[in-house]
């Protein structure tokens, strides 16, 4: 898959973009946060692998009276799909399909496409909706699908990406985990992660499970969806890929669990209770994500940095990275940065040394060269 290149932070206040080869802040210039996102359409991206239930989910949801408007991509892997055909249409959903194979970069195109003439018939009057969801095939990896809303300049202004949710097969996921890459991906890129056929399992089967998806991805929220029943309200509107809605992350992000498999998706938490030099950590996140940049899938943070009486939000999707000002630190809080690292074969020692070098008045960390 072909990824932007990367050398310096170029980051807008609401989404990543690509990092262009100049030097460039890592705080970028504040823009007003009603003006970036109330015109923007917020899209949930419907991921999981083969059989996790996720057209159970979407035809859930899309019976609910919960008052949303939902314009839907329907992604089908073959010339011929049929779950537009199961999708429900008595109401005011738009659905759309594309059955051209998995949505990745040979299609990226496609989505492009669809998502504008979507936007311009909304604009025109011609459809009615105020939320998007992508349902991608079982077979797809996200990644492709959530830097579409990064790299195309359009799109990224018509639309918000809200959020990655996840299904999960409980009593297949753990087969499938140990032998296919897509499905650790799906994992590994989710913001919220629904557990599905808990019905059909032991306890301690889903127990066993939730600890593996804990430990391949700790940001992510765990939940249950039963026959597609989940509260709506957990799964649209949560802002996973918002910057300005980061404030935190969760203190029990480096909770220990028992780990018997040995999945090519992990993560792992850098926390520094020191302010940090942001000069430093510019010149080191640069060289990392140009070097490393293809193996880290997710990468969020808070940075308590020297001077700086607010937080820094910093998030990334491969090469794409950007940042933000978050909430002011307030007089007595422990300041302290937390960064989660989610991602493929990643130089854990190179990052959490690198990270700690980063510390004002530390010495500098030399970075690690192409």
């Amino acid at each position: 898959m072909r990824r932007a290149a990367s050398s310096r932070f170029t980051a807008p206040p609401t989404r990543p973009r690509p990092n262009s080869g100049s030097r460039s802040p890592l705080i970028a210039p504040q823009a007003s946060l009603n003006e970036s996102t109330m015109s923007q359409i917020p899209v949930t991206i419907l991921t999981g692998f083969l059989g996790s239930g996720k057209t159970t989910l979407l035809n859930r949801i899309l019976k609910e009276q919960h008052g949303h408007r939902i314009a839907v991509i329907e992604n089908e892997f073959g010339e011929a799909g049929i779950d537009n055909e199961l999708l429900v249409q008595d109401r005011d959903e738009q659905i759309v399909e594309m059955n051209n194979g998995c949505i990745c970069c040979t299609v990226r195109g496609d989505l492009v496409r669809i998502l504008g003439e979507l936007h311009a018939k909304k604009a025109a009057g011609q459809l009615h909706f105020d939320r998007v969801i992508i349902e991608t095939t079982g077979l797809a990896d996200p990644a492709p699908v959530a830097q579409t809303f990064f790299v195309d300049d359009d799109i990224g202004q018509q639309y918000l990406l809200d959020a990655i949710v996840t299904m999960v097969d409980a009593k297949h996921a753990p087969e499938q985990l140990d032998e296919h890459h897509e499905a650790q991906e799906q994992v590994g890129f989710a913001d919220r992660i629904l557990i599905t056929k808990t019905d059909v399992v032991q306890p301690n089967d889903v127990a066993q499970l939730r600890q593996r998806l804990v430990k391949m991805n700790p940001r992510a929220k765990i939940g249950e969806a039963r026959h597609g029943v989940a509260a709506v309200n957990e799964l649209l509107d949560i802002r996973g890929f918002n910057l300005n809605a980061i404030l935190e992350i969760e203190p029990d992000f480096l909770t220990d669990v028992d780990h018997e498999h040995d999945d090519d998706v992990t993560s792992f938490v850098f926390r520094e209770s020191r302010a940090l030099d942001i000069e430093r950590v510019e010149d080191f996140l640069s060289a990392i994500v140009r070097v490393y940049g293809a193996q880290l899938m997710r990468y969020k943070g808070v940075l308590n940095i020297k001077g700086i009486d607010k937080r820094i939000v910093l998030q990334g999707v491969h090469m794409l990275m950007g940042s933000d000002t978050g909430a002011p630190w307030k007089p007595g809080e422990k300041r302290e940065s937390k960064m989660v690292f989610i991602g493929r074969d990643m130089p854990k020692d190179v990052l959490l040394d690198g990270l700690a070098q980063c510390v004002a008045g530390a010495s500098a960390p030399s970075g690690p060269r192409p």
